[in-house]
């Protein structure tokens, strides 16, 4: 049996590979194939029309002193045929449109860059001026709301606590306290502080001997009186009054009006007495703008409110 139909082992014959020389003349024919649109047109539309192709790329590359055997010439035009050279995009797809995107990341990559870049640029900034400081802010008034104002309510509670000697000033610390939890657990700190406030100041009055004396200054009311839209003969007398201490100093009274029962914390009030007292003291006044009589009354150590001394309803005004 002939040796070039089977080797030793019994398979055919692998065909030997080709020399890159004679790819890369076959490459080159096929090229110069493409760049002579009319001599392909004439030569591969006739009969016979390899040979004669054949024939004149002989004659191009002697013309370049150039000698290429036949078989690589018959190649190179085999190889137009077959489009062996010839690249064909792939059908469009979205894996060919993501490769293509890759592709021409030196055009995008640079301006996609630089807006992350500003944007994480922005955020960082927002992050670090705004977002950070507020959640600061917002985790110090939950620890403010939850820890420090309850503690200085209780604190500040204690204290007036054990400075009252009523019930009445028990209870009223106890308002105050109850009001300035119910605060904070509504988020509300304002009126927490204002609460422990409130306590301060009961607790400062608490433990203060008052006397409680009729106004007589140059310049200041000593007693009002008011009337009664539906009869004006119908009179109301007051008598404007301060809370002293041994030096002579005005202290802050907690006073509440009878006319809208606003409370407040004053200096000075109208208390409310019977016509013949309201006279008393003007007839005093009178003759010297003096009022010899002016203590009407004391604030004990451990009470909140006064004691009078006077004829009175109780009554007060914080206005006039």
């Amino acid at each position: 049996m002939s040796e070039t139909a089977i080797n030793n082992a019994g398979a055919a014959p692998q065909p030997a590979p080709k020399k890159l020389d004679d790819v890369m003349l076959a490459m080159d024919i096929v090229d110069t194939l493409r760049h002579r649109e009319k001599l392909i047109d004439r030569e591969l539309s006739a009969e016979a029309r390899e040979e004669k192709l054949i024939g004149r790329l002989k004659e191009i590359y002697s013309a370049q002193g150039i000698d290429v055997p036949d078989r690589i010439l018959a190649d190179g035009v085999k190889a137009l045929e077959e489009k062996r050279f010839v690249y064909e995009p792939p059908e469009k797809s979205f894996a060919v449109g993501l490769a293509k995107f890759y592709i021409a990341r030196d055009r995008w990559l640079k301006p996609v860059a630089v807006i992350i870049g500003f944007a994480a640029f922005v955020t960082a900034i927002w992050e670090l001026g705004f977002v950070a400081p507020r959640e600061a802010k917002a985790r110090e008034t939950q620890i403010e709301l939850t820890q420090t104002l309850p503690d200085g309510l209780a604190s500040a509670r204690d204290e007036a606590l054990a400075a009252a000697n009523t019930d009445a000033a028990r209870a009223r610390i106890e308002t105050a306290y109850q009001d300035g939890l119910a605060a904070a657990a509504d988020g509300i700190a304002d009126a927490a502080r204002a609460a422990i406030g409130d306590l301060d100041r009961l607790e400062r009055l608490l433990t203060q001997d008052l006397d409680i004396r009729i106004v007589s200054r140059p310049g200041a009311f000593s007693g009002v009186f008011r009337t009664h839209d539906d009869d004006a003969s119908v009179r109301n007398y007051y008598l404007i009054v301060e809370g002293v201490d041994a030096s002579g100093a005005a202290q802050t009274f907690e006073i509440a009006s009878e006319e809208d029962q606003r409370r407040d914390w004053v200096t000075s009030w109208g208390v409310r007495v019977p016509e013949g007292e309201f006279n008393r003291v003007a007839a005093d006044k009178q003759d010297d703008q003096i009022i010899q009589n002016a203590l009407i009354g004391e604030k004990p150590k451990g009470a909140l409110t006064p004691e009078y001394s006077i004829e009175t309803s109780g009554g007060a005004i914080l206005e006039w």
